[in-house]
């Protein structure tokens, strides 16, 4: 399953998220393959408890239900994103403007597909890291992969 497949589901899941009264931080499918999952995560400025990921997985298997957007088997999964977070979109890399981050890119850069930085600017369409003591723009459609690294 491909970014824009992936880009629809959210489009498809966070009306009903958001209903219940949280953010839908982001979508991932993990293809694996009779053991694919389907991995919503779920943000609330009160948190987020389990039965807050029950309630969501219930609202969102009714519209895989009724939709049937996925082939194949597959489970589906609903969790906060932690303090790790996955980070999925240009706001979440600019919210979190001088973190330490772990990324893995579709192609590499320098030679490098997976590195460890401080993000330190970030222009329309690229970012700025620190890596390694040298200044890395990373194009944002290159990132497979972010997240939040706490050291």
């Amino acid at each position: 399953m491909g970014n824009k497949q992936v880009s629809q589901l959210q489009e498809m899941f966070e009306p009903a998220v958001n209903s219940l009264g949280f953010e839908l931080w982001g979508v991932e499918y993990l293809s694996q393959g009779r053991h694919s999952t389907l991995r919503l995560y779920i943000e609330s400025g009160d948190g987020i408890t389990v039965d807050d990921c029950a309630a969501v997985s219930r609202q969102v298997s009714a519209i895989l239900d009724v939709e049937d957007p996925i082939t194949g088997e597959y489970s589906l999964e609903v969790s906060s994103p932690g303090l790790d977070r996955p980070l999925f979109s240009a706001e979440h890399y600019k919210a979190y403007q001088g973190e330490t981050m772990q990324l893995r890119l579709f192609s590499a850069i320098s030679g490098r597909r997976k590195f460890k930085g401080v993000l330190k600017c970030q222009s329309e369409n690229s970012l700025t890291f620190e890596v390694d003591g040298e200044s890395l723009d990373v194009p944002f459609d290159q990132i497979e992969k972010g997240r939040i690294v706490f050291d």
